[in-house]
């Protein structure tokens, strides 16, 4: 998958949790996450935020702590 399109995902997601308060909406994404998104794009996930990649939204940064990291095995 592209990072752009990795990206417009995870902050579609986020958009939907604004409504929110702010640590529901953190506990949200990161549970939605865990649960629907594979192992892979996880993985591409973690890789775009550990370089550096922009265009994520601020409140999908804050639960990006509460997401698992999966191992290579996993994917």
């Amino acid at each position: 998958m592209s990072p752009e399109k990795l990206i417009h995902m995870a902050n579609q997601i986020a958009t939907f949790f604004t409504t929110k308060p702010e640590a529901e909406g953190v506990a949200g994404i990161a549970e939605h996450i865990n649960a629907y998104w594979e192992p892979r794009m996880r993985m591409q996930m973690f890789a775009l935020l550990d370089a550096g990649a922009a265009g994520f939204h601020p409140l999908f940064l804050a639960a990006a702590k509460h997401i698992r990291r999966p191992t290579a095995e996993a994917a």
